[in-house]
């Protein structure tokens, strides 16, 4: 049996519920359970034997020392969803910044990741939404023009207003 545990900030419940709600279309019959930690944050959790089978690129060691890559099934589902995919990116290591540049208010996105493929899989999916980018860092991807940022704030905004999981379809 494994378990799947996503650690969230409690400052967005919103997204608690999202990934809570996410996990359990995948597993209808049972439900993904919420352990409030002390700690300021929350771990929504589900204990399956299919998780492997879902996330072949699970394995020992940490995940920027060791290929990551999409099998062709979660390739096509990304073509899909690649709003989804990218939301789900800058929610886990990304953020949405207001910037007060000279005294111009402007919004801007920040991902971040120590893992090389995980970052092309990041960049892939704003170019296949013509979103432009760029390394602001050997470890951060930035997005600041306003067409860009007004794109991804269609579908993503503020964490703590994260958009409702509606007519997302997980299965291939």
């Amino acid at each position: 049996m494994y378990r799947l545990r996503v650690t969230c900030d409690k400052r967005y419940p919103a997204i608690i519920q999202r990934c809570r709600e996410a996990i359990d279309a995948l597993f209808p019959r049972q439900r993904a359970g919420v352990y409030w930690r002390n700690t300021g944050c929350a771990d929504v959790y589900h204990y399956s034997k299919h998780w492997p089978c879902l996330f072949p690129q699970h394995g020992p060691g940490r995940k920027h020392h060791r290929k990551i890559a999409l099998e062709p099934w979660q390739q096509e589902i990304v073509g899909r969803e690649t709003e989804e995919f990218v939301l789900g990116l800058i929610h886990s290591d990304g953020c949405r910044v207001v910037a007060n540049d000279r005294g111009v208010r402007s919004v801007r996105y920040h991902f971040s990741n120590r893992s090389e493929d995980i970052i092309g899989l990041f960049t892939a999916a704003l170019d296949l939404l013509g979103i432009r980018w760029r390394r602001s860092d050997k470890y951060t991807v930035s997005i600041y023009r306003k067409a860009d940022t007004a794109r991804l704030d269609e579908f993503i905004g503020p964490k703590d207003l994260a958009v409702p999981l509606t007519g997302v379809h997980y299965a291939a």
